[in-house]
């Protein structure tokens, strides 16, 4: 059921955006803007030395902590119970708990730039707008480019039992140089409407507390119109009206492609109690479920012990030092998803 949703929605995006697309070389607010992303460089990931590994931690057996090297958790949901069943595929095992490696976000000023792909660029048939920073009046756009990332599965690091991780190959899933709705704050509302609900000064006012939950340890779920520390989530869009730097920026628009795919139900939960068995839609997503290791430009380098942070955390506790001299590079995430699973060795 879920891939036959994910397809047909996919399906009608795409056919938008084949409509929408002569619209882009008319983007409001980006006419004449100076093109600062003229090069595009990167380098694919050393899937060892470049992840941070301990993201994957704690892991919870069984209701209780099993290995947990420092690592941040928030076990929401989660059964507490020692035994666990499934019916499809049938199994009884016991409840497993940890964060999966599954995603990897570039954030991109040059349009179908790719520097997790050895900064591959390609052709930009649709004319789709080229990023912007403006420091005059901290107004930036970005695109962003969405992978299948499943590490674990990539590196075979279980070889005869993987119901508990998502299977797949490294790939592009989703690319806003081919999406209208990234560059249009009105024709975003086709997907998040109740944006009127919270374009309001008390609204706004209400993410600094979001900002100082996630900066102490995980974010608000109450509170999904705020990316933390980082802003508003709303509009689903590239446009930030108030950018403060390359690496706050390509945060929030890391958490707004999150936001946004599940708003789309092409990403789905794998956590609590109903992620035990089976994946589950959830159009509004938990922020508390995601970690993300900030891997291009940076390094594994640990902050208090940690080189992965949850959404919305202060960048001035973890993305310090990390943005180079005239903002010219682009951004890549490494986004850990918590993972409940009821594991059986004997899948029965």
């Amino acid at each position: 059921m879920k891939h036959h949703i994910s397809r047909w929605i996919a399906v009608g995006l795409c056919f938008i955006a084949l409509l929408q697309a002569p619209s882009y070389a008319q983007a409001p607010g980006l006419e004449g803007a100076p093109d600062t992303a003229q090069s595009c460089t990167g380098k694919f990931p050393n899937l060892i030395n470049d992840i941070c590994w301990s993201c994957m931690f704690p892991l919870r057996i069984a209701g209780a902590n099993f290995i947990s090297m420092s690592q941040e958790d928030e076990n929401f949901g989660a059964s507490n119970s020692p035994v666990c069943s499934c019916s499809n595929p049938p199994r009884v095992g016991v409840p497993v708990a940890f964060w999966e490696p599954v995603r990897m976000v570039e954030v991109v000023r040059k349009p179908m730039c790719f520097p997790t792909l050895g900064g591959a660029d390609l052709p930009n048939p649709v004319g789709a707008p080229r990023g912007l920073r403006k420091s005059v009046d901290s107004y930036a756009f970005y695109h962003v480019h969405w992978y299948t990332a499943p590490l674990m599965v990539l590196l075979e690091v279980l070889l005869d039992y993987d119901l508990c991780l998502e299977k797949g190959s490294l790939d592009v899933a989703y690319m806003t140089e081919l999406d209208p709705l990234w560059n249009d704050a009105e024709l975003t509302q086709l997907i998040n409407p109740d944006v009127f609900l919270f374009a309001n000064p008390i609204a706004q006012a209400a993410c600094a507390a979001d900002c100082v939950a996630a900066s102490a340890g995980f974010p608000l779920e109450q509170l999904y119109w705020c990316a933390g520390c980082q802003g508003s989530m709303y509009p689903l869009t590239g446009h930030i009206a108030h950018a403060s730097g390359g690496v706050p920026s390509s945060a929030l628009l890391m958490q707004r492609m999150s936001a946004k795919l599940h708003r789309e139900l092409l990403v789905w939960g794998t956590w609590g109690q109903q992620g035990t068995c089976s994946n589950f839609p959830i159009p509004l997503m938990d922020k508390r479920a995601y970690k993300a290791q900030l891997v291009s430009p940076a390094s594994t380098e640990k902050v208090d012990g940690k080189c992965c942070q949850p959404f919305g955390r202060a960048h001035q506790l973890w993305g310090l030092g990390k943005e180079l001299p005239l903002g010219q590079q682009d951004f890549s995430y490494l986004v850990f998803r918590k993972r409940n699973c009821c594991f059986s060795l004997l899948g029965l």
